[in-house]
């Protein structure tokens, strides 16, 4: 089955799952850059600067001298007694930032085609792990279920299985009453490393882990959206092309191993973040209740977040795997088929207000002014994808080449 006759299909189901989701005005989007979102929360804040993330900061500065920006921002992020993701629920209108996946179905569903996809290219593996990097609260992956549950004639029975990545106790037991209710628990040794498991309401067993290394091996569709940008960076000042140079070497270890895995056992990896190719400079900020936040101002209240570097990324790879992209938002998910898919959940709905929910959501996900061009999508494949592709005449006797990656070349529907 071509990857088009997907759309086919999960376009013929009109079902709506979004009169959870909150729409956020434009000016209150994390990926925003400070030309739009000016307003601060310096002022308000000035008077709640202590924390207990400052006061173990000043402590652990007092005892051994100057920290760097990465030990700063892993400290204030994931300290295990007070971090931030550690023990907030941050995402949504009332919290501090607002993702895709939280604004429209839309956006879980069409990344839910792309799994599906990559997993037929793959030649439908009889096992079909799906990962998933900072999960939040559980909308994207509930929202890929639910494309897998529409395909199951597709997906037949292949042995799919949830692994879900998160640091935060708080959000993996959000996560866990979004997928599988009340069918889930967390482990009795705080040291197992599948420190939680339950089955999802669509039948699916699913894992937590603290880190991808406890992840079982396998062929896997990893799904990172807005977690690179979270990963510590080291600045640097100075050089010839830029004032501040930002890496983050978390980020290259962690595709060096995403590497190593698709290169070996199979599989692909999409990221999603707001980033660049290698020519932005000071993009280290922090983001409060929607708007921008001084770093340093009461540290463990806000988040903290730095463009990912998608040259960078690429160059880690070693070129052991394909790349493909950066490219917008706006231009993924328009060639994975986001007017077609819009246009029939509108034509399925009477409900003014849902309506007018699905049209805003649109346009906040694919508006250049708002999340369309700050968000970029990059992917990685094993070079097995497309080998087929080089072949000359057998290959196409044989039934041609394969399948383009879906969402970096234009569907034809």
């Amino acid at each position: 089955m071509k990857p088009f006759m997907l759309f086919q299909r999960l376009f013929g189901a009109s079902k709506l799952v979004c009169n959870s989701r909150n729409i956020v005005p434009v000016g209150l989007c994390r990926g925003q850059w400070r030309r739009i979102c000016t307003c601060t929360t310096h002022n308000q804040e000035a008077h709640h600067c202590s924390t207990p993330v400052l006061k173990h900061l000043t402590s652990k500065i007092r005892s051994t001298g100057p920290i760097s920006v990465a030990e700063y921002m892993r400290e204030v992020l994931t300290n295990p007694v007070s971090g931030y993701y550690v023990h907030n629920d941050m995402l949504g209108a009332e919290g501090d930032f607002i993702t895709s996946p939280e604004i429209s179905q839309i956006f879980g569903e069409l990344l839910g085609i792309w799994c599906v996809s990559e997993w037929m290219a793959a030649g439908k593996p009889k096992e079909f792990q799906l990962v998933e990097f900072g999960p939040g609260r559980g909308s994207l992956a509930s929202d890929v279920l639910r494309v897998l549950k529409q395909l199951k004639s597709v997906v037949g029975e292949s042995a799919v299985s949830v692994h879900l990545v998160e640091v935060s106790p708080k959000l993996s037991e959000v996560q866990a009453q979004s997928l599988t209710g009340e069918d889930s628990k967390a482990a009795d040794n705080e040291n197992d490393p599948v420190y939680r498991r339950g089955t999802t309401k669509t039948g699916h067993p699913v894992y937590w882990y603290r880190g991808m290394e406890d992840v079982p091996r396998g062929f896997s569709i990893y799904l990172a959206h807005e977690f690179f940008d979270a990963l510590p960076i080291h600045k640097f000042q100075a050089d010839e092309e830029r004032e501040h140079v930002e890496v983050c070497p978390e980020g290259g270890v962690l595709v060096q191993r995403l590497t190593n895995r698709i290169s070996e056992d199979g599989g692909a990896a999409l990221i999603a973040d707001y980033g660049h190719a290698g020519d932005k400079t000071d993009t280290f900020r922090g983001f409060r209740g929607h708007k921008l936040h001084d770093v340093l101002v009461a540290p463990g209240t806000a988040d903290l977040t730095a463009d990912v570097d998608f040259r960078y990324l690429r160059r880690m790879t070693d070129e052991r795997v394909l790349s493909f992209g950066p490219i917008t938002q706006q231009q993924f998910l328009r060639n994975m088929g986001i007017d077609v898919r819009l246009q029939v959940l509108l034509r399925s709905c009477t409900d003014s207000s849902t309506r007018k929910q699905l049209v805003q959501g649109f346009d906040m996900m694919m508006n250049p002014e708002k999340m369309g061009e700050r968000f970029k999508f990059f992917a990685l494949v094993p070079h097995s994808r497309i080998a087929v592709q080089t072949r000359g005449k057998k290959a196409e006797q044989k039934g041609g080449a394969a399948p383009p990656v879906s969402g970096f070349s234009e569907l034809g529907l």
